[in-house]
Formats: C-alpha cells, structure tokens, sequence
C-alpha cells in the first residue's frame, strides 16, 4: 500500500475487495468517521437525524461531480481526475467545516436540504412536477419541468411514479444553480436536444424559447424575439457551425455541440435565456450586484455563491421566526433543529 499514490490508497481501503469501483455506500463509514471526530460537525452529534441528510447530500455531491460517466460506480480514473482527495485533505486541515466550499460545507448542505423542504410541502420526501415549478419564485418554465420529469438528463431514483426523491433533487439544484460546471452543462443540454441527436438547433430552442416569450408578455416585459435571441446565443457561443441567419428561423442550418459549450464561459446563460425567466432578466440587465460578487471573489463558481446568498436568507428568516415564536417551522414536522 506505502508504494502507490494517495488517490490508489485511499481507493483500495475504502471499495469492496471483490470490486474493481466504489458505491456511494462505500464512502458512508468515511462520513460516519467524519461526524464524530471533526471539531466543526460536534454540534450534529445530538442529531443523528441530521447527521444521515448530512451524510448523504456529501456523497451525492462526490457522485454529482465526479462520477462522470453517471453509472453510479466510480472508478479509480474518475477519481484520480476529480479534485475529492484534495478536498479530502483540506477537511483534515481545517477546523471550520464551511470553509471547505468543495463536498463538505455544512452551510451548503443545509442551503440544500432547506430548499427541498420548502417544496415538499407533505413532506413525505417525494417532489412532483407542481412542487418543482415553485422552485425559484416559480423561475421555471412548465416545459423545463416536463423534461426533467421525463427524466431525460437523469433517471430518478426515486421509486416512485412521478416523483422526484432528494438524491434527484441535490442533482436538479446542483445543475440549475452552477449551469456551467461541466455536469450542469451536460444535464441541461439532454433536456434541450429533443431528439437526442447531440445538437442543439434553433427549432428545439425555439420550443423551449416561446413559453419564455409568453411569459414576458404577461408581466408586461418588453419582449425579446427569439430571432434576435438566436443572435445573441450563437455570439455568444460562437459555435462551430454558425447559422446564416434570416428572419425565417426554420431556414437556419446552425446548431451547438456540447463541446462549443464547454468551450465558453457564458454557456450556462443560454440555458437561463431559454428557460429561466428571472435569471435571464437578470443577465439581459447586467445586475450590479452579481457583477460586483463576480469581481470580488472570481475563484468561486457560480453554485458558490448561490449557496453564500442564501444560507444568509434563511438564517435570518429563522432568526426572525424565532424571535416570534420559538421555533421555525421548516424544522416542525419530524425534526428540531440543531442550529
């Protein structure tokens, strides 16, 4: 074991010795070690409740955005090209668990177990398409929501019909609010190719495109027609095969590849133009204070700051909430909070 690399140690100790990849329950005794001996997860240990939810949303993480072949198997490869090991090191370096932005902040488990809280309103842990469109201040359109279900990006696995479960949730929040990382890319690009072929054109954007355009008009935003849309994308991108544009949409031969996609940085602002109205107005208006959030802090992703603004939402709406009446609701049904 001394002779080989870390990520090859770390490996073989915790796989099963008859397989040649690891399951998502081979890292649970990592985690279990985790909760009881780091200085920044004591205050769990009164909660074990808590403790499994924190457990597993870490675990999905890893799998999210390492496990890139999406089979639930893990490979040596796929873990030596991830950046958990190093994670993995800066957890057993530093007391303050939040500061390990990478799989491990307690803050980012809670910004994610909170929101899914807030949809499942029966709280039986199941989510349906009624439930998701609340998502964002209702930012999505049905026709998103209708591929998700379809469960063209990702097959649920939740068992039950039509529902989603939490693992499928932490895969829609993690893709929704970092649509750039690579996964997020891959996850929104299967709901938009229609037909499955690897492209995207501008009919199937289009598709997705006109519930946006409806919507616009029913706030009485100015609208934006999708012809100047498709502009604005393929400028954007600046794909391999450009269209020749006219007014006739139909008429366009472009298209985009996922690798145009990864190949630009403003990539995940296609998806919000075609489907997520409050971000594209966002983007269309240059919002200064994201721009400002951008500047001072460039290293973080997207996903990142997301999770920063709204830890500090709901702390205070608990703060306020229990100012009033002792508890917060979110926390009543089977579980009190720790916090």
């Amino acid at each position: 074991m001394l002779t080989v690399d870390l990520a090859t140690q770390i490996y073989t100790i915790l796989k099963q010795p008859d397989c040649r990849y690891l399951t998502q329950d081979d890292f649970r005794p990592l985690l279990h070690e985790l909760l009881a001996s780091h200085p920044g997860l004591e205050f769990l240990q009164s909660t074990p409740e808590f403790q499994e939810r924190y457990a597993e949303t870490v675990i999905y993480r890893i799998f999210y955005y390492i496990n890139r072949s999406e089979t639930g198997r893990l490979t040596l490869r796929e873990l030596k090209r991830g950046n958990l090991i190093a994670a993995m090191q800066h957890v057993d370096e530093e007391e303050d668990i939040n500061k390990v932005l990478r799989y491990f902040s307690y803050e980012h488990f809670y910004v994610i177990y909170c929101k899914f809280w807030e949809l499942d309103t029966d709280h039986d842990f199941l989510i349906d398409k009624e439930n998701l469109i609340r998502y964002g201040n209702h930012a999505l359109t049905y026709r998103i929501v209708d591929r998700i279900f379809s469960q063209v990006p990702r097959k649920f696995r939740s068992r039950v019909e039509g529902k989603m479960g939490y693992e499928d949730f932490v895969y829609f929040i993690l893709s929704e609010e970092d649509k750039s990382s690579e996964p997020g890319l891959e996850y929104w690009f299967k709901c938009i190719d229609l037909d499955g072929n690897g492209v995207l054109t501008p009919n199937e954007m289009q598709f997705f495109y006109e519930e946006q355009l409806h919507r616009m008009e029913c706030m009485t935003q100015e609208p934006v027609l999708f012809e100047d849309i498709l502009c604005q994308i393929f400028d954007m991108i600046g794909p391999e095969v450009t269209p020749g544009f006219s007014t006739d949409v139909s008429s366009n031969e472009g298209y985009i590849t996922l690798r145009d996609l990864k190949g630009c940085k403003l990539s995940g602002n296609v998806f919000n133009i075609l489907f997520n109205l409050n971000k594209f107005i966002a983007f269309e208006s240059r919002d200064p204070f994201l721009i400002r959030q951008e500047r001072e802090n460039p290293t973080l992703t997207e996903w990142d700051r997301f999770a920063h603004r709204e830890y500090i939402r709901l702390s205070m709406e608990e703060d306020v909430e229990d100012a009033s009446n002792g508890s917060g609701d979110i926390w009543d049904e089977s579980f009190e909070a720790p916090f």
